[in-house]
């Protein structure tokens, strides 16, 4: 089980970069990611309604805390434009320290900066 400050890696995408860049300023505005990276936008092949489909679409990276996850996962349900997006959370096992106290340090509570 996690712990409420163990870091997580929230795994997401976006149809369009305006979008991706979008998501990544408001969690990160809102104290509910430490850091957001956006990729280089790739072809994603998936099954939808029986169908095979293919999107563009922005890859995004979100860091933060097991305690902050759910906040973030509703925040990237409201504002994405799926029906069903990707949102899967892994967590991290390991990693340089400094980085991960500085994750844990911008998505503490009294750091939320919109509330």
């Amino acid at each position: 089980m996690l712990r409420d400050d163990d870091v997580v890696l929230v795994i997401s995408n976006a149809p369009d970069l305006l979008l991706a860049k979008r998501i990544a300023h408001v969690l990160v505005e809102d104290g509910l990611a430490a850091c957001v990276n956006l990729g280089a936008p790739g072809l994603s092949i998936y099954m939808w309604k029986g169908e095979v489909e293919g999107a563009e679409e922005v890859p995004i990276h979100i860091k933060t805390t097991y305690a902050r996850h759910q906040a973030v996962v509703q925040a990237l349900a409201q504002m994405h434009p799926y029906d069903v997006p990707e949102i899967i959370v892994l967590p991290v096992i390991g990693g340089a320290a400094p980085y991960l106290d500085w994750v844990r340090e911008q998505t503490a509570a009294t750091q939320n900066k919109r509330d």
